[in-house]
């Protein structure tokens, strides 16, 4: 008899264990070999135990799982349990202050996520199952990227997702303390922040709150109002999702506790492993350190003192230039660089001055000197405007500002030098070797990379305002980097932009731009749509030599899309070895960018979805909107030069149009486009 009970006994108590293991574990941290995690994507643990979903790559995913499913209900129809998950995470982005994408909290009844996708979507779900009921997805997503196609608040935001990217309720990152106060958290900080996160079965109450710290606040960040049970299956996986876009970020996870029917372990912030910082230094060093720490800086300080006297006598400095970077040169060391701006050097001109090709001695380094010309009426206007503009901009496919410099009426830029120069040089005339698809189709997909960033991913709305084939620049790889950003200007997401003076070049101003006098992304995105039919058919936007029905590139290739004759648009240069779909696919974007209606033109966003394979275009098709370039206009292009019978135009690559009135109504025959990009 005793036996039996002994046995009994036994068999409860292990039974009674294993359910714990199956409900409930607390990691502080991931390096101990008994720790049993599912990864996939670029997830890995690192060396000190951290688990790191992501890092700083363009467009990855990184998934994170508890091995098993655990039970979530007791019977397909039942309740959802209540559950809680407490872990502690960082986020360290690429470039500060720009992050991408986030991460989020996952139960989902599979670990399989090879069809979902980066960037927005976060690595859980793709352009066709949003929304979709059957996903059966549960997340609470961290997200440092401002997506309008899903809505989100700002790009530092915490959301309750349910089966969609659009949160059901979102809030801006923040705590809040013992006496109620409420305060802003960065979630791109670099610094570990501890997440709660709570399902009330009874409620049916989801809380998310979030601390700097170890102590949990007494107030949730946000409280969300819903029954999980329809969503939430009898055994699910639990977990962590990540992704990357065209802006990254290294995507940490530095303990995680979780429990079922129950409060999930505290985590302990100082008995987590840490991201590897500086090493500890001991008091003597401590002092050494400070004293020559001292000494270099009344050094630093005498020599600056006596650098800036030097540089003041040799380059007039203002107050202005003091609080611009990045870099500036001495005027010497430019001229030297050059060869004493040596027409041997120079590299090419425009509207605002020569380009020179220079090398820097100390590092020895390639480099391309603008010196804007001081004939320009608004030189000095657009120095600043690429100045402040481009020299904080930070993306691959951007030539980047590397420094400048003024000494009286010169005025000096200094870039990453782009040996293969402007795209323009290998599409028109005869160029000395021809792009081919493979090449001109990766070029598109990098300028619109970057115009992407300019409109979204930076702190400000930055509006191009020239984009051509001729300030594409080209790298050693022939990969497309968007330059020349002296007509740039910035304006503050959310708020509208004021200008009034319309600048630009034929043939990629959009329409309403000498109505209005204002430019917007959707502006940049019209020339944008004229630069896809250049690559496409290695001829200008408007092409002088051309007869009446060829010179406006827009129309005719919207004539030949009508007769069905498309292909005949194509580059004779690339001798037909082109993809067929990629070509069909880009010049439907060129078309839809070209329309006269600014709203019914493809946002950026939107447009680098189509190139990457993440939308279909089809839906685009088929909504309302204005019609594609001059089509429809009667009287066609000479009415539209004609309406500038006063203008000015310079003979330069960009130029001023004085604001006049312009109207112009057509109707789009855009929807008898059928998604193979065939007319009917």
């Amino acid at each position: 008899m005793t036996s039996f009970f002994i046995f009994f006994f036994t068999i409860t108590f292990f039974s009674v264990s294993v359910s714990s293991q199956l409900d409930e574990f607390t990691y502080n941290g991931f390096n101990d070999p008994k720790i049993n995690i599912s990864l996939s994507g670029v997830a890995q643990i690192d060396k000190n135990g951290i688990l790191q979903l992501t890092y700083e790559t363009t467009r990855l995913m990184g998934h994170s799982f508890f091995p098993s499913p655990l039970q979530f209900k007791n019977s397909t129809n039942g309740t959802a349990f209540s559950f809680s998950t407490c872990f502690a995470f960082v986020i360290v982005p690429e470039y500060p202050k720009l992050g991408g994408h986030g991460f989020a909290f996952t139960i989902s009844p599979s670990q399989n996520f090879k069809s979902a996708l980066p960037s927005q979507y976060l690595g859980m779900l793709n352009s066709t199952d949003v929304g979709n009921f059957s996903n059966h997805l549960f997340a609470v997503e961290f997200d440092t990227v401002q997506d309008f196609e899903f809505g989100d608040i700002n790009d530092n935001h915490v959301g309750v997702d349910i089966n969609s990217m659009v949160s059901n309720k979102s809030a801006a990152a923040a705590y809040f303390t013992d006496d109620s106060m409420k305060n802003d958290l960065n979630l791109k900080s670099g610094k570990p922040i501890l997440a709660w996160i709570e399902y009330n079965s009874v409620t049916n109450v989801i809380d998310v709150t979030l601390s700097p710290s170890s102590t949990k606040p007494r107030l949730p960040l946000l409280s969300y109002q819903m029954d999980l049970s329809p969503i939430i299956e009898e055994t699910m996986y639990v977990g962590f999702s990540a992704s990357t876009g065209l802006l990254a970020s290294s995507h940490y996870v530095l303990g995680w506790s979780f429990k079922m029917n129950g409060d999930a372990n505290s985590l302990n912030l100082g008995s987590l492993p840490s991201l590897p910082g500086p090493k500890k230094k001991n008091k003597e060093a401590i002092i050494t350190g400070s004293v020559l720490a001292t000494v270099f800086v009344l050094t630093s300080i005498i020599f600056a003192f006596f650098l800036i006297r030097k540089i003041k006598n040799a380059d007039k400095i203002e107050d202005w230039e003091l609080e611009i970077g990045p870099h500036r040169y001495s005027y010497q060391e430019l001229k030297q660089a050059t060869r004493g701006f040596k027409d041997s050097e120079l590299l090419g001109f425009g509207g605002f001055g020569r380009v020179y090709k220079g090398t820097l001695r100390n590092p020895r380094t390639e480099v391309a000197v603008k010196r804007i010309s001081h004939e320009s009426r608004q030189g000095v206007r657009e120095f600043l405007s690429e100045i402040s503009s481009i020299g904080r901009l930070r993306h691959r496919n951007l030539v980047q500002l590397l420094g400048w410099c003024r000494r009286g009426a010169d005025l000096l830029l200094v870039y990453d030098f782009m040996p293969n120069g402007s795209l323009d040089k290998f599409l028109f005339d005869n160029p000395k070797s021809v792009l081919n698809w493979e090449q001109r189709f990766r070029i598109i997909k990098g300028v619109a990379s970057g115009l992407l960033y300019l409109h979204e991913g930076y702190e400000q709305v930055v509006l191009h305002r020239d984009v051509k084939a001729s300030n594409v620049l080209l790298d050693g790889e022939l990969n497309g980097r968007v330059g020349d950003f002296g007509l740039a200007r910035l304006y503050d997401h959310g708020s509208n932009p004021n200008t009034t003076r319309v600048v630009g070049t034929l043939g990629y101003l959009a329409p309403e731009l000498p109505r209005t006098g204002r430019a917007t992304t959707s502006s940049d995105v019209f020339a944008f749509g004229a630069m896809l039919l250049e690559v496409v058919c290695g001829r200008r936007p408007i092409e002088h030599k051309a007869g009446p029905e060829e010179l406006v590139l827009v129309d005719w290739v919207w004539d030949h899309w009508r007769d069905g004759t498309i292909f005949n648009v194509v580059d004779q240069k690339l001798n037909g070895e082109f993809d067929r779909n990629e070509v069909v696919m880009v010049l439907k974007l060129g078309l839809m960018c070209s329309k006269n209606v600014p709203l019914a033109r493809p946002t950026m966003r939107q447009l680098v979805s189509y190139l990457e394979g993440e939308a279909e275009i089809s839906d685009i098709l088929t909504s309302p909107g204005g019609g594609c370039g001059t089509s429809g206009v009667d009287g066609g292009f000479d009415d539209f030069l004609h309406s500038y019978a006063s203008s000015s135009f310079e003979k330069t690559s960009s130029f001023t149009v004085m604001d006049k009135s312009f109207a112009s109504v057509s109707t789009s025959p855009l929807a008898l486009i059928n998604s193979s990009g065939e007319a009917r």
